[in-house]
């Protein structure tokens, strides 16, 4: 190989960066890019994980190009499905499970009221994200993004809205357990504002943390 080509293959190689690494995905950072993929699994029948690679790749991009008209998401620069592979905008910022705690009162409130809006703006038109968590919003230039839509579907039901929302409660309540009570009660406050169909959501959220509860104690009557 020559000096050119070798140097050339370096530099690339430098500026291509794996920032995290799950069961699921590698997120790669190249430049101002991000790119996910897919991880092949050698457990699974060759075609069945082609498949599955291939479909929840489609369905992802599919969702974050819709999500993007309504709030603050990566844009979806290319997607190859065969490959398993969305290359996105790469955002910089700072992540909401490192810094929500940290910021001014002001900065906190304001989060959350564009959370609790981005979660209803998603669920007006029927997006489920499935992984609320703080790790999965980033704050830049005083905007709230939502990423990693990897577990995200399309749903209606009133149901999977209220478990969407619970999911989130409880990543606040393990993350942030001492601020958890009041980011949420400002998150919903945000989410009933914006979402017309709010009430039947929230009453419904009642209802599935009773569930968690009533599991809760059959645990602990069991150990």
């Amino acid at each position: 190989m020559s000096k050119n080509k070798t140097s050339k293959a370096k530099r690339k190689q430098e500026k291509s960066k794996i920032i995290a690494q799950g069961a699921e995905a590698i997120l790669i950072k190249r430049s101002n890019k991000l790119i996910k993929k897919r991880i092949k699994k050698q457990y699974r029948h060759p075609e069945l994980d082609y498949m599955l690679r291939f479909y929840r790749t489609r369905r992802e991009a599919k969702i974050l190009q819709r999500a993007i008209k309504h709030i603050a998401v990566p844009k979806v620069l290319k997607v190859n499905e065969d490959n398993g592979i969305i290359e996105m905008k790469y955002i910089t910022g700072k992540k909401l499970s490192e810094w929500l705690d940290k910021l001014d009162a002001k900065t906190q409130q304001d989060c959350c009221k564009q959370i609790g809006k981005n979660i209803a703006m998603l669920h007006k038109v029927g997006i489920i994200h499935n992984d609320l968590t703080t790790s999965n919003m980033i704050l830049s230039k005083g905007k709230v993004y939502f990423i990693d839509f990897g577990l995200a579907f399309h749903s209606d039901r009133v149901e999977d809205k209220a478990v969407d929302l619970h999911l989130l409660w409880q990543a606040l309540n393990s993350k942030h357990f001492s601020n958890a009570n009041k980011f949420f009660s400002t998150i919903l406050q945000a989410y009933k504002q914006h979402y017309d169909k709010a009430n039947a959501v929230l009453k419904q959220l009642e209802k599935v943390e009773a569930r968690g509860r009533y599991k809760k104690k059959q645990k602990k009557q069991k150990d």
